[in-house]
């Protein structure tokens, strides 16, 4: 089982239109830019935001589908919603604050005790939200929403309320929160990694539009479209033209290069990763003159800043290197860089 994903709704001129499916018992990402329509998605399944058109399904349940007048309200819909301030009650202690999400009265208590002994928030069981760490207060939101049983759990920007130096410990926390939920998880982030970590499966959102599932590692390592690639971590990219004879035009760059596998239909962009490009001893296939602009020194190495020869667009490419690699290089001003046909990234338009 799991949930289905299928809805559209127009806010003026920004356009929601998403399909997806999120198995159970595992945390799919729902990664973009800020103001791509992520938070939106949720709302939508939450039954806070009402679609214009499509259905949602969970575990075979229609939550909600336009045609057939169906609109199950929030509560009806057994999904869990963790906030991104967590939305605890101010004036409640940490013990009531779990205890009000279990809709079986009789068992409110034993339900709220079990649950604080399996976050670990003995501790602070009597205290207030004002008291409490903000991975606490995520614990308890998080307690909160378990105590209601849900079918689904909908994470929106979990970490974005920490300090830098409390989200590692909070995410381990979380992580392993998630491996004992069975039911299907939303994880909504703009970080990617997060979703390295978190989320075996990821579906990115462009300006509202979702695109393909994909596992998180082929999204990172062979990404379609550029928003994926740029998401990625890639900053290599190219406006580009596909030739008739198989090889392609990286128009940014003023360089034709012959990838290793057949373009796709809809091509617009190429890219490479900046540990893919290679120094070049001087003019081939798949090669480039380019002018070296700078050097940075990086944490993980250096990277060359480069102005390909050829462009006419001052689009620059990022070439890195292990430290102490600049060293080696015998030209400082001018250097020949070599694009290895397996490593170029075909992207399609979004």
């Amino acid at each position: 089982m799991s949930l289905e994903v299928e809805l559209k709704k127009s806010f003026g001129s920004f356009k929601l239109d998403v399909a997806f499916s999120a198995p159970d018992g595992v945390v799919t990402g729902l990664l973009g830019a800020s103001g791509c329509g992520k938070s939106v998605t949720l709302r939508c399944i939450a039954g806070i935001e009402t679609p214009d058109a499509g259905r949602i399904v969970l575990n075979g349940r229609t939550l909600f589908d336009r045609e057939k007048g169906v609109n199950l309200s929030p509560q009806e819909r057994h999904v869990g919603y963790l906030f991104q301030n967590y939305a605890l009650f101010p004036n409640m202690t940490v013990e009531h604050n779990i205890a009000v999400g279990v809709r079986n009265r009789k068992q409110q208590k034993a339900t709220a005790e079990k649950l604080i002994h399996a976050l670990y928030l003995e501790d602070v069981q009597g205290k207030y939200p004002r008291q409490l760490s903000g991975g606490q207060q995520q614990r308890v939101a998080l307690a909160r929403i378990l105590a209601s049983e849900p079918e689904a759990l909908l994470l929106d920007e979990p970490f974005s309320a920490l300090d830098s130096y409390l989200k590692w410990q909070v995410e381990m926390e979380l992580s392993q929160t998630l491996e004992d939920f069975s039911g299907p998880v939303l994880f909504v982030t703009h970080s990617r990694e997060e979703v390295r970590r978190l989320c075996p499966q990821a579906c990115v959102l462009s300006r509202g539009k979702s695109q393909v599932v994909q596992p998180v590692g082929e999204l990172f390592q062979r990404p379609r479209t550029r928003s994926a690639c740029l998401l990625s971590g890639c900053r290599n990219i190219s406006r580009a033209a596909a030739n008739g004879d198989g090889s392609v035009e990286a128009l940014d760059w003023g360089v034709r290069l012959i990838p290793g596998r057949p373009l796709p239909e809809g091509l617009t962009h190429v890219g490479i990763p900046e540990g893919a490009l290679r120094p070049a001893s001087g003019p081939g296939p798949n090669r480039a003159e380019c002018r070296v602009e700078r050097v940075l020194e990086e944490l993980s190495g250096e990277t060359v800043v480069l102005l390909p020869a050829g462009n006419a667009q001052d689009a620059r490419l990022l070439l890195a290197l292990e430290q102490g690699g600049w060293a080696a290089l015998c030209t400082p001003e001018t250097l020949w860089v070599e694009f290895p046909p397996d490593a170029l990234l075909l992207l399609e338009g979004d």
